[in-house]
């Protein structure tokens, strides 16, 4: 059991970790990025995976930048998953040798894929499938076919009660099938011990599908952020005769929401936080930035942030533009000044920025693109046969 105690409540950051020295050249609101976190986040996550940079396919949804991609590569970390064509091609296009769409995509965006599979020959592109007819879109055009199995969470994928139909597609793929992809992403047990034993009993059932099978299985797939370290406890992935990959890919950069489901053992750190500037002072107590939700995702609720150095700061429902936050206690800054926000959801917020600052030491030493933000063009030009 992994008898840690998790992080509950506000994170409480160092602002002079996060301060840019030079803050009068900065035009808010800005995504900054800190490579000294973001590999000592990647440090992290390797040490939970044994030294294994094999065990890791991280989901590029979180991070989105050429910049980081690259970097993990040169970390050993060869194979990758992703939710949209562009960022199938930007991992691609940085040299992923193994490139997971794990996204039910039909019609002209399969065609898509089908194309990009082609154009870059170098990376092997998989898909997932969860009935026949998806199957038939992929048959005999080169990419590689996981089965789509539902541990629960009850989003896509096959139930994995259906044994004989999960062997069924596994066996219509024939050469294409590369494994299961098994997403539990629904396991956020507050305490630690909780979610593993949660997550182990899953891990069961998904070894028995694996016997059941009739065929080998190359690769399963588990786990995103909240359960990766759980599935690195089950011994079954040590002894099933495939290989075992987690997706985490959030820890890269780290939220409010990550960081409170980690224990504070495993050494995680903010790596990406929003910079706004207080724009209104508009009543004795309240305060009003320039970080509305199309700077900070809301999807996850409010508060979509914490005011990092700012423990008596609690934000409020935002507009598109406004943040509005309360002062609890303490002084209220000052119309002008920048406020660091750690956003309770990173992946959307990121989501939101065509740039990142780079920021070491206090000081802007470079910007990166977010280049897989968004999506592909709505008629992107497809011409398979």
């Amino acid at each position: 059991m992994l008898g840690f105690r998790i992080m509950v409540g506000v994170v409480n950051l160092n602002l002079d970790r996060y301060r840019i020295t030079d803050e009068d050249r900065l035009l808010t609101p800005a995504l900054a990025v800190y490579p000294e976190f973001v590999d000592a986040n990647i440090a992290a996550t390797l040490k939970l995976m044994h030294g294994d940079a094999n065990r890791w396919r991280p989901h590029i949804k979180t991070a989105k930048m050429p910049w980081v991609i690259r970097r993990l590569i040169e970390r050993g970390v060869r194979q990758f998953k992703c939710a949209t064509t562009l960022e199938l091609r930007v991992a691609c296009e940085c040299g992923a040798s193994d490139v997971l769409l794990a996204y039910a995509v039909v019609g002209s965006s399969a065609r898509r894929v089908i194309e990009i599979a082609r154009e870059y020959s170098g990376t092997r592109v998989s898909v997932l499938i969860e009935n026949p007819a998806q199957f038939e879109m992929w048959r005999g055009h080169g990419v590689g076919i996981f089965v789509d199995v539902n541990p629960g969470m009850d989003r896509t994928g096959m139930d994995q009660s259906h044994v004989t139909e999960i062997g069924t597609l596994a066996r219509m793929a024939g050469a294409q099938f590369r494994g299961l992809h098994y997403y539990d992403g629904h396991h956020t047990e507050p305490e630690m011990r909780d979610r593993e034993k949660q997550a182990h009993l899953g891990y069961a059932r998904l070894m028995e599908i694996v016997g059941a099978l009739g065929v080998p299985v190359g690769e399963v797939i588990t786990s995103g952020t909240p359960a990766f370290a759980c599935a690195m406890t089950f011994a079954g992935f040590d002894q099933g005769g495939f290989i075992h990959r987690a997706s985490p890919g959030t820890v890269i950069f780290n939220d409010m929401s990550s960081l409170a489901q980690m224990p504070e053992e495993f050494g995680y750190q903010a790596a990406a936080v929003v910079i706004a500037t207080v724009v209104s002072h508009p009543l004795e107590r309240r305060i009003t930035c320039n970080a509305g939700h199309k700077a900070v995702s809301a999807d996850a609720g409010v508060p979509t942030c914490a005011v990092i150095g700012w423990p008596g700061l609690n934000p409020l429902k935002p507009s598109e533009e406004h943040l509005p936050i309360d002062v609890a206690e303490g002084d209220a800054p000052a119309i002008g000044d920048l406020l660091y926000l750690l956003p309770r959801h990173i992946c959307p917020s990121v989501n939101l920025f065509d740039e990142a600052l780079m920021v070491r030491d206090g000081g802007v030493v470079g910007v990166e693109a977010i280049a897989a933000r968004g999506h592909e063009r709505a008629l992107a030009g497809v011409g398979i046969d």
